[in-house]
């Protein structure tokens, strides 16, 4: 038999705010999945519309099971969910986020399968505030620097996420950037799975505050890389605003990926940094 995988979506006041469509549809296409063994967790954070309503609705339809309760932000209703999870595997993805190839789960736990990896990652479509889409391609060398990925074209094995503690609920904005840094440093086995098969709506909290970004960016540098290398708030600063990160610091981060792509990390080390750089430029 397949091996069940939980999918976690946290929600607030989502018909007030104009996501029941969104959601809808999500719900729709995970109906419409190819695999066969999938739970929807709802982990509804104390809406005050008439979303509990209709999340019972679709309980009652057979669709989700929802968890409703005052949360503590997105990653503490993530965590919630995914102590709810009876899935070997689980993912998480937004009210206005969609999985839009249908075949796309089946394939993501069957590599998850033959690999016997902890996590996988993938291509996915982001939409921006601003109106347009782009592709997401990950860059999981520069994991150490910004966050490679879209959590939502990642699936994790859930023993792996009780293992590692989940995401660290101090970081609103930013915990899914520490929990990968914190499975890479582990050296938890990670899969790259080359189809695009999620769709999801960058965070407006993210893309608006990037300042909280940079200072949560900070403390997870110096929280999970202070025993490799002495970081004052400088350094620290430079690293998160610019990704400029120390020699020395890099030499202990390459250990961490396969050494046949030891001149490669280096190179895409140095790219991220430009590439920050520029944006500093256009944005003073």
């Amino acid at each position: 038999m397949e091996p069940l995988i939980s999918i976690i979506t946290p929600t607030l006041n989502i018909v007030e705010n104009g996501h029941a469509d969104e959601f809808n549809l999500l719900v729709s296409l995970l109906e419409l999945q190819t695999y066969p063994r999938i739970e929807h967790i709802v982990i509804d954070g104390g809406s005050t519309d008439e979303t509990v309503e209709l999340l019972k609705d679709y309980k009652n339809k057979g669709y989700i099971n929802f968890f409703a309760e005052k949360d503590y932000g997105k990653f503490n209703a993530l965590n919630k969910g995914a102590m709810h999870a009876k899935g070997k595997y689980v993912a998480f993805i937004s009210c206005d986020d969609f999985y839009h190839d249908i075949t796309g789960l089946y394939d993501a736990v069957n590599t998850l399968e033959a690999e016997n990896a902890d996590f996988l990652f993938s291509p996915a479509y982001c939409r921006h505030p601003e109106g347009y889409t782009f592709l997401f391609m990950p860059a999981m060398l520069n994991a150490f620097q910004a966050m490679p990925c879209a959590r939502q074209g990642m699936v994790f094995k859930r023993s792996m996420l009780e293992e590692e503690k989940y995401f660290d609920e101090k970081f609103r904005l930013m915990s899914d950037l520490d929990f990968i840094i914190r499975i890479l440093m582990k050296r938890r086995k990670g899969v790259f799975f080359d189809t695009n098969f999620v769709t999801y709506k960058l965070g407006e909290k993210t893309y608006a505050d990037e300042e909280q970004c940079i200072n949560e960016t900070k403390l997870i540098f110096h929280k999970n890389f202070r025993s490799l290398y002495p970081l004052n708030d400088d350094t620290l600063d430079q690293m998160a605003r610019l990704s400029l990160f120390p020699k020395g610091l890099l030499d202990k981060l390459v250990t961490y990926f396969d050494p046949a792509d030891k001149d490669l990390f280096y190179e895409r080390c140095d790219q991220m940094h430009q590439i920050r750089m520029e944006h500093y430029k256009n944005n003073k």
